[in-house]
């Protein structure tokens, strides 16, 4: 799925976490000083796309599971589903590209991955939905524009469907 010279990968040793820049703060530290743990502590699944001609981290994301409540949910979508005290979704936790891959549509190369991923996944462990907590407007505006909707009680807080996401593939 990624484009020539590049390879998405889970993150691992031989990746230089320590080059990456987004240039968004809390991405940049959570990648430099967390990313590793969260794989060792089982708490994320991290995937770099690597750019395999310069051995360069062009981006990463997470993924994680979560739990959705159904009041959160926009009432039509939570009565499709049925009766649950919660609803197994998956988290799209950070989504981030270095600086120096900007303007190559890598960001959404990195969505789709993720969500194409989540979809295999979700035939295995069960999931409804990719959850994102937008960070700032920009955040908000992609994952709109990727089709996510806003919950009911947290306008930074968006879903996609499972259904939605198995027509896009």
């Amino acid at each position: 799925m990624a484009p020539e010279g590049f390879r998405i990968e889970p993150l691992g040793p031989r990746h230089d976490r320590a080059a990456f820049s987004c240039g968004v703060e809390p991405l940049d530290r959570y990648f430099h000083q967390q990313a590793g743990q969260d794989v060792r502590r089982k708490l994320a699944a991290v995937y770099v796309l690597h750019d395999t001609a310069t051995a360069r981290v062009a981006g990463y994301y997470t993924l994680s599971a979560i739990s959705i409540e159904p009041a959160s949910l926009p009432e039509e979508v939570a009565r499709r589903l049925g009766r649950y005290p919660v609803f197994p979704a998956i988290l799209l936790g950070r989504l981030a590209v270095d600086r120096r891959y900007r303007g190559r549509r890598l960001g959404q190369l990195l969505l789709l991955d993720a969500l194409h991923r989540s979809l295999r996944l979700s035939t295995e462990i069960g999931a409804m939905a990719v959850v994102v907590d937008a960070k700032d407007d920009a955040a908000r505006a992609f994952s709109e524009h990727h089709q996510f909707q806003r919950f009911q009680d947290d306008a930074s807080r968006l879903f996609l469907p499972m259904r939605t996401i198995a027509q896009l593939f």
